[in-house]
């Protein structure tokens, strides 16, 4: 097992980041040790004052599988670059997508997996989320999100993010969206004539105690491609909240380290290869700080392997191929057992793991060519994803391999797409997919498939607006959780049943929206971008855990045996068995949007939305649906050639009540009559506000610090669905640097 390191290895860490920080900065020691260094040059990652629209300009992939701006998609696309990520000084996922529109992002503090929510819908893949086009699959049953990926920001070049089923073709499952991180590479550290160089950057904050370290290596290798490599650690304590009250385990460690290597042995020929290695230790009593007490040893691996032609020659050829693997592997041990745990066999140093390995594969072409007056663009595709869930136990009282049943789940798919233009003011994106999923495990098993249609309409009534509007079906297969769970929870002991006659979700989905694009408007050079938009989707044989069967007597008292019932009956109460049905059909509607203006002397940016859910059945509201937000940020620049960035950032976020659940108890938090029942926390989520203040300022054109106030007012509060307050007033401070080769 893996635990927590010891002070003498991180403090070994510590010593070597800052060090080589400091060999790296040392003008004497450059040069004399690299005498045609080229300080007058940095990555424009690192231009802050170039950032109030580049979101907009920057190509996404998400929408239609090749690229092109986010602002010209004709899908509700954001992107997130590194510029944002370094300006705000990301330190989780949930950070690095705080501002993209109808997102959030469900985190315990006291565990560093993340949860991602799209427009309501979370858990078992209905948001597929990717890491250099690998899916993430990871999931474990529990009071929280059922679907979880860990991942550390300081990995990442960028992130899309197509909200909706419009995103179809990007494989199966999302119904929710689809979120692609992208990690960095050689051209995200040297310029087109560099040859090699590297970057080093340190990170403090405060709110009890934080560090990070990140260290880039980049070469290129002549005309026949390029190697990166980067190292990351991250340390940090538990923190206080806005009450001044210590947050109980919110500290962990993260090691992790990211390799890359580019091939062009010819023109137009592309090989890549990546390896992302990432290791977590952390320790609580479950992400509701109520159950059973774990140290854990978490391993996150990604493996891809690519190949792409295209060259401008051939027109009917733009191949791409892409073969992966990913695992997830927690390794637990049982620290502090609850009387439930005990009585169920568990005791100190009992073991459990929970391990999912998907094998994956991404194949496609995209021809290109004139037809009746009409320009084509189209792809042709197919892929699959296969999940191995294995998990074991060891005098851990047997709740994980009941409740997170072993099984494989097979998912495959094959679609057509054709993006039509003509004359500048028309395009029609249309598309067909075909799913199929088959799932076994134990006596178990199921499958089934379908064709899935999309189809898009684009109009530009006038140059730099585009009114869009689309109609888009996606399918969910159910998961080998929501199939083949079979146990009893540990208090109160209720049955979990399998269903393996569950029916896949479908989703209708309908949207629109305009894009706008303007230069030139108030005073020459400024820019203004924005996407605005609406939808309505319904999903059919949604999925949700559901009570079943005829109320059974179980005793109150935690630890005390069934047959306790029999003879005393006035220790029990009834209670029924639950089980993954498909309930009745939901919508969720809403309006979203974001925009960016730039005068060259500062930016205003503003994103938002307001989204609702329904059981269409019992009109019901939806406790996914995050309440509304709304998010500004304005920044000036000043100084020698813009150096200083400095601005403010207010968000705030709306309330939402309890009328899904019985009451809401002393902490706001919405509850059934019996609180431990396996359906994920909801908070009744007072509305707050949050203040964020930041300056980033370019020493040089190699050295860079970066300072920023997060929740400067001390507000206390909790996000929606998260189980703990989030941080109270915290400074972060880092301080990084370049150099690099001609």
């Amino acid at each position: 097992m893996r635990h927590v390191c010891q002070s003498g290895r991180v403090a070994s860490l510590h010593a070597v980041s800052i060090a080589a920080f400091a060999a790296m900065t040392s003008p004497a020691a450059a040069q004399q040790s690299l005498p045609t260094i080229d300080i007058g040059r940095a990555t424009a990652a690192r231009k802050f004052h170039n950032s109030g629209v580049e979101r907009f300009e920057t190509p996404a992939v998400t929408t239609k599988r090749t690229p092109e701006k986010a602002v010209q998609a004709l899908a509700a696309t954001s992107v997130v670059n590194r510029s944002y990520m370094e300006r705000f000084q990301t330190t989780t996922i949930s950070d690095v997508l705080r501002e993209v529109p109808s997102v959030t992002v469900q985190e315990q503090a006291n565990d560093p997996g993340q949860a991602v929510n799209i427009r309501g819908l979370q858990d078992f893949g209905r948001v597929n989320v990717l890491v250099d086009g690998a899916r993430q699959n990871f999931q474990t049953s529990g009071h929280s999100a059922n679907g979880t990926f860990f991942l550390e920001p300081e990995f990442l070049a960028q992130a899309d993010v197509t909200r909706g089923p419009t995103s179809n073709i990007y494989g199966s499952g999302a119904i929710g969206g689809v979120v692609s991180f992208r990690t960095r590479d050689v051209d995200d550290i040297l310029k087109p004539e560099e040859r090699y160089g590297a970057t080093q950057k340190v990170q403090l904050s405060s709110n009890r105690w934080g560090f990070m370290s990140n260290s880039a290596l980049a070469a290129r290798l002549g005309g026949m491609g390029g190697v990166f490599g980067q190292f990351v650690y991250r340390n940090r304590t538990a923190y206080y909240d806005g009450a001044g009250k210590i947050v109980p385990d919110t500290g962990n460690e993260v090691i992790g380290g990211l390799a890359k290597a580019t091939f062009t042995p010819l023109e137009g020929h592309r090989v890549t290869a990546s390896a992302l290695v990432q290791h977590f230790d952390y320790a609580n009593s479950g992400t509701d700080n109520q159950s059973t007490r774990f140290a854990t040893g978490l391993d996150a691996r990604t493996f891809t392997l690519g190949y792409r032609f295209a060259r401008p020659e051939y027109p009917l050829i733009d191949f791409s191929a892409k073969g992966y693997y990913t695992e997830t592997l927690q390794d637990q041990t049982l620290l502090a057992p609850t009387q439930t745990t005990y009585a169920t066999g568990g005791r100190v140093d009992g073991q459990r793991s929970n391990h999912i390995g998907t094998w994956g594969f991404d194949v496609n072409n995209t021809s290109r060519f004139m037809l009746l007056t009409f320009d084509h663009a189209v792809t042709i595709g197919g892929d699959g994803a296969f999940d191995q869930v294995v998990t074991q136990e060891y005098a851990t009282g047997g709740s994980l391999t009941a409740l997170t049943p072993s099984g494989r789940r097979d998912l495959s798919g094959a679609f057509i797409q054709d993006e039509l233009r003509y004359g500048g003011w028309l395009r029609v994106l249309g598309a067909l997919r075909y799913d199929q999923y088959s799932l076994q495990g134990g006596a178990y098993s199921s499958g089934g498939q379908r064709l899935n249609p999309k189809i898009t309409v684009g109009l530009s009534p006038l140059e730099g607006v585009e009114v869009y509007g689309g109609y888009a079906e996606g399918y969910r297969a159910p998961s080998v959780t929501e199939t083949l769970i079979s146990g009893t929870h540990p208090f109160p002991a209720f049955n979990i049943l399998p269903n393996p006659t569950l029916r896949p979700e479908i989703a209708r989905n309908v949207e629109g929206g305009v894009n706008v694009s303007f230069n030139d408007i108030v005073t020459p050079g400024d820019k203004l971008r924005g996407k605005f938009g609406g939808f309505v989707n319904q999903v059919e044989n949604y999925i949700d855990i559901e009570e079943t069967g005829a109320a059974h007597l179980v005793p109150f008292i935690p630890g005390y045996p069934v047959s306790t019932c029999a003879t005393r009956p006035f220790l029990c109460f009834g209670i029924r068995d639950y089980q993954y049905q498909n309930v009745a059909k939901a919508q969720i509607s809403g309006i979203e949007g974001e925009g960016a203006y730039d005068w060259g002397g500062g930016f205003f940016s503003v994103s938002g939305f307001i989204n609702d859910g329904r059981n269409l059945t019992t009109n019901a509201p939806l406790a996914t649906v995050a309440p509304s937000r709304i998010s500004g940020t304005l920044a000036f620049r000043g100084l020698q050639n813009n150096a200083l960035t400095a601005g403010i950032r207010y968000t705030a976020v709306g309330g939402r009540n309890c009328d899904y659940y019985a009451y809401a108890d002393a902490n706001n938090q919405c509850q059934t009559l019996i609180s431990s029942l396996p359906v994920n926390i909801a908070y009744a989520g007072k509305p707050y506000d949050l203040v964020d203040l930041f300056a980033n300022y370019d020493w040089n054109d190699r050295i860079f610090t970066n300072v920023l106030i997060s929740n400067a007012t001390n507000r206390n509060y909790t996000q929606y669905r998260n189980a703990a307050p989030s941080p109270g007033l915290t400074i972060r401070f880092s301080l990084g640097g370049k150099f690099a080769v001609n």
